[in-house]
């Protein structure tokens, strides 16, 4: 095994001075996320970690596609009965982050966790690739089965019922809007003298500081 502890990577890319960062959390977010999404060398610019935990305080980890950004904040759909939306009905709080490493820039938001509204799940839901709605309806998520065998015949089932038809968002599928209070971003410098630059809600304003690497 490679030792993790000889692995050292140098932080060139750039920096991240208070007079370059835009006015708000979610301009500064979209300049970075376009940055990524325009760059062939990373893959799925829109992969984030999302970090939950339940009321005994078990953390739990996955990576999961941000679906949507706006002032309101990022949207990912997940099936309502997964174990992350079981954490999330016992402890509405999360932080995610996006890692760009390519770039050497990361963003990590926390804050509350809401439901999408139906509308917005069944508005995204019709325009996903048909074979990702017939895994939707098929998958029990986070619950054992017994094969690989087993889940393909929970997806043959699917497309037999509905055919050529429309499928609808199953009942128990559909979006989360984590709403930050809290966003950092973190680009990688030399000497690992990161630069962190937080916005903070703080009552209804929003506070921008350095933070210490």
């Amino acid at each position: 095994m490679t030792d993790p502890a000889g692995l050292h990577a140098k932080y060139t890319r750039g920096a991240l001075d208070e007079a370059d960062v835009a006015d708000t959390w979610l301009a500064q977010l979209r300049l970075w996320f376009d940055a990524a999404a325009a760059d062939p060398t990373i893959v799925e610019a829109n992969a984030m970690q999302l970090a939950t935990a339940a009321a005994d305080g078990r953390p739990a980890v996955r990576t999961v596609l941000a679906k949507g950004i706006d002032e309101r904040g990022i949207v990912f759909f997940t099936n309502y009965e997964s174990a992350k939306a079981g954490e999330l009905a016992e402890n509405p709080r999360a932080a995610v982050v996006f890692a760009w490493l390519a770039h050497q820039r990361q963003v990590r938001l926390a804050g509350t966790v809401e439901k999408t509204t139906r509308q917005e799940t069944e508005a995204y839901f019709a325009g996903r690739p048909r074979e990702s709605q017939i895994g939707a309806w098929a998958s029990p998520q986070s619950r054992p089965v017994a094969s690989r065998a087993e889940l393909d015949r929970f997806v043959d089932d699917v497309a037999e019922r509905f055919g050529d038809g429309e499928i609808p968002a199953p009942p128990n599928w559909g979006g989360y809007r984590l709403v930050p209070d809290e966003v950092e971003f973190w680009q990688g410098r030399a000497g690992r003298l990161h630069d962190r630059i937080r916005f903070r809600l703080e009552g209804d304003t929003w506070v921008r500081e350095r933070l210490a690497p």
